[in-house]
C-alpha cells in the first residue's frame, strides 16, 4: 500500500496528536474490558482502581518501549487474554502467587528469545494447534462473562436482554462503519451500554474508590510449582500471539529485518510481563486489530503510537479518571467481552479454512476433541476441583491448560503421520 507516512517517517507534531488520539481511542477499551478481573480479585473500588491505573501504565509504556525499541512497529498493545484465562483458573490462589507465576513466564519468554530458541520452537507450533490454541481463549472464557453478565440479581432481565441485543447491534456496527469509526466499535458500546444500563439500574458508587492505602504498589512474590507450569503453558499462546502480530504487521507495513524484529519485540513482551507480574496485574501482548485502523488512516508510523502510550500512562496517573472508567457496569463488560470472544471464535473458524485444518478426520477431530475436554474443565464442578491435588490442581483444572496438553499430544504423537 501507499501510505501517507511510512514505517520510521515522523508526521508534524498536530497530525501525530490527532494519528495518537485515535490509536488511544482504540487502546482504551482494550485495557477497559481485562481490567474487569479486579473485580474477581479484589473487594474494594480503591483496590480495583489501583489495578487498573497500574494496568494502564503498563500497557502505556509497552507501547512506548516496543514502538522505540521492540519490534518498532504501530501495534497496540494490551492484556493478554490467555493470561485472563490463566488468573481466572487459578483464582482460588492469591494474587501473590498468580501474578509471581506471570513474571516467571515473562522471564522465560525474554530468555528463550535472547538465546535465539523462537525460530527452534517454530514448527511445534502448527496451523492446527494455532486454531485450538485461539478457540480454546474463546471457550474457556465463557464462565467468566457469564458470571460478569449476571452480576446483579436485581437486574437479571435486563442482562439477558443486553446480552442478546447487544452483541448484534456490535456485529452491525461493525458491518456499517467504515474506516476509523469500524475501529471504535467496542468504545461505542461500552459508553452506550453504560448509558443504558445505569439509566435503569441507577448510576454506580464512586465513594471510595480513591481512598488511601488500597494496596501496595509490588507484589510480594510467592512460588507454587503448579500455578507457574500452569502459566508457562498460557505463554505458549502468548508467544504464538506476538510472533503473529509482529510477523503479520511488519508484511503489512513492508518492514523489514522481519526475524530481528520478532526477537525484539518477544525479548520485550517478556521483560514487560515481568514487570507487570511484579506490580500485580495483567500482562501485556501485541494486537492484530493495527493492519485495519493502518489502511483506514493511511498512516504506517511508528511514532503516533509512543503518543498514545504516553496517553495510558497519563490516564494512570489520575485516579478520578480511572474509577469512572473501572465503574463500567460488570453486564456491560461481560456482553463486550461476550462479542469479543465471538470474534474470536470467528477468526478461529476462518483460519480454519485458509489453512485446510480439518481437511480429514483426524485433522478436526485433532481440532474438536481439545476444544470439548477443555469446555468439560472449564464447568467442572467446584465438589470436583476441590479433590483434586492441590499441586496438579492449576494444571487439570485449567481447561485452556488441559486443551493444549491433549491438541500437542495428538497433533505430535497420535496423529504424527497424518499432520500439516
Amino acid at each position: 500500500m501507499d501510505f501517507k507516512y511510512s514505517l520510521n517517517e515522523r508526521p508534524r507534531v498536530a497530525i501525530m496528536v490527532m494519528y495518537a488520539l485515535q490509536w488511544l481511542l482504540i487502546a482504551v477499551p482494550v485495557v477497559l474490558t481485562s481490567a474487569f478481573i479486579a473485580r474477581l480479585q479484589y473487594d474494594t473500588l480503591a483496590e480495583q482502581t489501583l489495578y487498573t491505573q497500574k494496568l494502564f501504565g503498563v500497557m502505556g509504556l509497552t507501547m512506548i518501549l516496543q514502538s522505540l525499541w521492540g519490534h518498532r512497529l504501530p501495534l497496540v498493545a494490551g492484556p493478554a487474554a490467555v493470561l485472563l484465562v490463566g488468573v481466572m483458573a487459578a483464582l482460588d490462589a492469591s494474587p501473590e502467587v498468580i501474578y509471581t507465576s506471570i513474571a516467571v513466564g515473562g522471564v522465560v519468554v525474554a530468555l528463550l528469545a535472547a538465546m535465539g530458541w523462537i525460530k527452534k520452537l517454530q514448527p511445534l507450533f502448527t496451523p492446527r494447534i494455532s486454531i485450538v490454541m485461539m478457540a480454546l481463549i474463546a471457550f474457556t472464557i465463557v464462565p467468566v462473562f457469564l458470571r460478569l453478565i449476571f452480576a446483579d440479581a436485581n437486574h437479571y432481565v435486563l442482562s439477558f436482554v443486553m446480552a442478546v441485543v447487544l452483541p448484534i447491534a456490535m456485529a452491525v456496527a461493525n458491518n456499517r462503519l467504515r474506516g476509523v469509526w469500524k475501529s471504535v466499535v467496542v468504545l461505542i458500546a461500552l459508553i452506550v451500554g453504560s448509558v443504558v444500563y445505569c439509566a435503569v439500574a441507577g448510576l454506580p458508587s464512586l465513594e471510595g474508590a480513591t481512598a488511601s492505602g488500597a494496596g501496595s504498589l509490588i507484589i510480594t512474590p510467592k512460588f507454587d510449582v503448579g500455578v507457574i507450569v500452569a502459566f508457562l503453558i498460557c505463554y505458549v499462546a502468548l508467544l504464538i500471539n506476538e510472533l503473529g502480530s509482529v510477523q503479520s504487521v511488519s508484511a503489512f507495513v513492508g518492514a523489514d529485518n522481519v526475524p530481528e524484529r520478532s526477537t525484539r519485540g518477544v525479548a520485550m513482551t517478556g521483560l514487560m510481563n515481568v514487570v507487570a507480574g511484579a506490580l500485580g496485574v495483567l500482562g501485556p501482548v501485541d494486537y492484530t486489530l493495527s493492519p485495519g485502523v493502518i489502511a483506514a488512516t493511511g498512516c504506517a508510523s511508528r511514532y503516533p503510537l509512543v503518543l498514545t502510550g504516553v496517553g495510558l500512562v497519563l490516564c494512570a496517573l489520575f485516579p478520578q479518571l480511572v474509577a469512572v472508567l473501572a465503574a463500567i457496569p460488570s453486564p456491560v463488560m461481560g456482553v463486550v467481552l461476550l462479542y469479543l470472544m465471538a470474534a474470536q471464535v470467528a477468526a478461529t473458524f476462518q483460519m480454519s479454512g485458509t489453512a485446510a485444518a480439518a481437511k480429514d478426520f483426524n485433522g478436526a477431530l485433532t481440532i474438536g476433541l481439545p476444544i470439548m475436554l477443555a469446555l468439560v474443565v472449564a464447568f467442572l464442578p467446584a465438589e470436583i476441583s476441590s479433590v483434586l491435588p492441590a499441586v496438579l490442581r492449576p494444571i487439570v483444572g485449567n481447561g485452556f491448560v488441559m486443551g493444549v496438553i491433549v491438541v500437542m499430544l495428538l497433533e505430535h504423537v497420535v496423529f504424527r503421520k497424518r499432520g500439516l
